[in-house]
């Protein structure tokens, strides 16, 4: 069994000691950094997820999240932050972190995010994967760019199913508007604006019909594909 590791950068021993028997109860190996001298002493180990506080005793979050990034590292990175503005919500995700989670956060959660985000890091490494996503009514073959629904295909742009695409590869992972632009092209391969942004998601939500509420709204932030239970 290939058992996941995840280092823990949190300065609050009560809240480490805790999160780290209840990722450890679920078959994660931890590594807990109280600060950002301990956490870069370890960075050279190979980890599968990288839960970090925002504010710690020597810097921020931010700075770590920079430099994990800079040396083209893609593991998963996921935000504690007892903050609750928006704004330094979206700067974490700007920077590269994937998710967050606000404290005090619950348990099943956390956990949850977590199994999401390894979930999303080991299907983009090379782990086989079934590329045909079900939802709802729903079936999206993401490789073949096509939507159906009770088996009828949906009539939809390429531009559409392209952001529908990094919705779901992104399952349960909030997106920040500027993130889904930087990835997102027109038919004449030009980089999207916000305004057409927000046509493509209307779009795509009215094609969706009933089952459009996969798509979340984070208000201030971006956009959530519902994760499946």
């Amino acid at each position: 069994m290939n058992v996941k590791k995840i280092l823990l950068v949190e300065d609050d021993f009560a809240l480490a000691m805790g999160t780290e028997y209840a990722l450890q109860a679920e078959g994660y190996q931890v590594v807990h950094a109280a600060n950002l001298k301990s956490a870069r002493e370890v960075l050279a180990e190979s980890f599968d997820l990288v839960l970090l506080d925002v504010m710690l005793p020597d810097g921020t979050g931010y700075d770590l999240c920079k430099e994990i990034r800079q040396k083209n590292s893609m593991v998963p990175i996921i935000f504690l932050t007892a903050m609750a503005e928006e704004v330094n919500i979206v700067q974490g995700l700007e920077l590269g972190a994937d998710d967050y989670v606000a404290k005090p956060y619950r348990v099943k959660e956390l956990l949850s995010r977590v199994a999401a985000n390894i979930r999303r890091y080991s299907m983009q490494n090379g782990s086989k994967t079934n590329n045909i996503y079900e939802f709802g009514q729903h079936v999206f073959a993401i490789d073949e760019f096509r939507l159906q629904c009770n088996q009828e295909n949906v009539d939809c742009t390429p531009s559409e199913l392209r952001l529908l695409k990094e919705l779901v590869l992104h399952e349960g992972q909030v997106l920040s508007r500027n993130q889904l632009l930087e990835r997102l092209y027109d038919a004449e391969e030009n980089y999207i604006d916000d305004n057409t942004l927000s046509v493509y998601m209307k779009r795509l939500r009215d094609r969706l019909g009933e089952d459009a509420h996969w798509i979340e709204t984070v208000r201030g932030v971006g956009y959530r594909f519902k994760k499946k239970n």
